[in-house]
């Protein structure tokens, strides 16, 4: 019988999850989902759910619990925590009963070195970012390959040579694009799950500077205000990817999420990063400006900023970053989890 693998998720945004429902639908091999994942979408799968483990009423939470006499091997360890005693004795539960040949982490350095404890091979993943901080790189070490869900040509400068050896780029893992709408003259502009969201006051002033486009902007905006006839809020949607195809320029962070979209779907980018441990955003924000993959503007622009902004976003040639886009990145991806399974663990 076919040893499975699990795959944790973290919880700060959605990105996690939609690369690990994407991968795991191509797997060859039975693959459970692990993370706390109330208020996600999990209809067809399998899943073992987490209790939380963030402090309560902490909104500055970076992943850090700022103990000073934590391991230092170690990002979050808060002693007397139920939320996660009750998260690791579920994890050693699951992996003493289905013995699964895997461990897929994304991402946790807790769970990568817990896993090893619990003598379950690892593939962590390595987000961007500058990631050298002794936790990250002991869970790198203790794993037996590393997987990046972005292409080598947006690897930051700073990564040791040994961790990029061991580190299987697998291009950007998500959904498969729809096809490309007839062309437009909107702004798309996006808001991730794991983000602060958008102002309508700062919306509607851009959409008022530049009013001969259409805005269109997905995701969480919050205020309240005067909104001018050419903004559309719509909130949360479902077929993101449709709204984006009809995008004369598309607007956002630069989480994996709406950068993944950009590429496949060939799109004008203007990026404006968010603020994100280990300059996550930043560095790939700057990768991508330095390949002339996208426009990139440090926090929201000023109403008068806009004009020049999207005349510049519109002069890109969007071959650029879509050059960056792999079709076949979910099936090669499951196809070297599903090899590296089969050689760290006998069936």
């Amino acid at each position: 019988m076919t040893r499975g693998i699990g795959w944790y998720v973290h919880h700060q945004g959605a990105g996690h999850l939609q690369r690990a429902r994407a991968v795991a639908a191509a797997l060859p091999r039975p693959c459970t989902i692990i993370g706390t994942l109330a208020g996600f979408d999990t209809t067809g799968l399998d899943i073992l759910d987490l209790p939380d483990d963030r402090p309560l009423g902490d909104t500055t939470f970076d992943g850090r619990d700022g103990a000073a006499e934590r391991p230092e091997a170690l990002h979050y360890a808060p002693l007397n925590h139920p939320g996660l005693r009750t998260r690791m004795v579920r994890i050693a539960d699951w992996v003493a009963r289905t013995e699964p040949a895997l461990l897929v982490v994304d991402v946790s350095v807790e769970v990568a070195l817990f896993a090893r404890l619990l003598s379950v091979p690892t593939l962590v993943v390595r987000l961007a970012g500058t990631r050298t901080d002794p936790p990250h790189l002991e869970a790198f070490r203790s794993a037996s390959r590393l997987l990046a869900p972005f292409p080598a040509a947006l690897e930051g400068a700073g990564v040791p040579e040994w961790v990029r050896a061991k580190t299987c780029y697998a291009g950007f893992l998500g959904r498969p694009p729809q096809a490309t709408a007839e062309a437009s003259r909107d702004i798309v502009v996006v808001f991730g799950q794991g983000g602060t969201g958008g102002d309508i006051d700062a919306l509607a002033a851009a959409a008022r500077a530049v009013s001969d486009r259409t805005w269109h902007v997905l995701g969480p905006v919050s205020g309240s205000g005067p909104i001018p006839d050419n903004l559309h809020l719509h909130g949360w949607v479902s077929d993101v990817a449709a709204h984006v195809a009809r995008a004369a320029l598309l607007v956002g962070g630069g989480g994996d999420g709406v950068v993944a979209l950009a590429a496949a779907q060939a799109k004008r980018f203007l990026c404006l990063p968010e603020a994100r441990a280990y300059g996550e955003q930043t560095e790939k924000a700057a990768a991508l400006a330095r390949l002339g993959a996208a426009l990139v503007h440090e926090g929201w622009p000023e109403a008068s900023a806009w004009p020049d902004l999207i005349r510049a976003g519109l002069a890109l040639d969007p071959t650029v970053i879509g050059g960056l886009h792999n079709p076949t990145a979910v099936a090669d991806c499951a196809a070297v989890i599903d090899a590296l399974a089969s050689s760290v663990a006998p069936q």
